[in-house]
C-alpha cells in the first residue's frame, strides 16, 4: 500500500499499472491533467491489515490530498491485495 500511495505521489502510472492484478487493472493510466487540477498527496495513515488467507488481504487506509487552492480531502478506503509469485497486486477497493 505505501508503495502505491508513494507513486502516486511521483505520478509513476507504469509501477501502479504493474502493481495492478491484470484482473482489474485498467488499460490505461495517465497525469496529463494540468498540475492545477491533479491532487497534492500530503499524507497516508495505515489504519489496519488482515490477513484474509495465505495469498490475499485487506487494507484499511486514510490517505489525504488538495487540489489547486481547495481544501484537504480525506479519501478512507479498504482494498484488497493478492500475492502471485511472491508480488502482492492491488486487486480492488472493498465495496461496504
Amino acid at each position: 500500500m505505501r508503495s502505491r500511495y508513494s507513486a502516486y505521489v511521483r505520478e509513476d502510472a507504469a509501477y501502479l499499472l504493474r502493481s495492478w492484478h491484470p484482473t482489474t487493472r485498467p488499460g490505461e493510466l495517465s497525469f496529463d491533467a494540468p498540475k492545477t487540477q491533479r491532487p497534492t498527496w500530503l499524507k497516508l495513515d495505515v489504519l489496519r491489515h488482515v490477513a484474509i488467507g495465505v495469498d490475499s488481504a485487506e487494507v484499511e487506509f486514510v490517505a489525504r490530498y488538495r487540489i489547486g487552492g481547495g481544501s484537504v480531502v480525506r479519501m478512507r478506503e479498504r482494498s484488497r491485495f493478492v500475492r502471485e509469485d511472491g508480488r502482492w497486486l492491488y486487486l480492488e477497493a472493498v465495496q461496504d
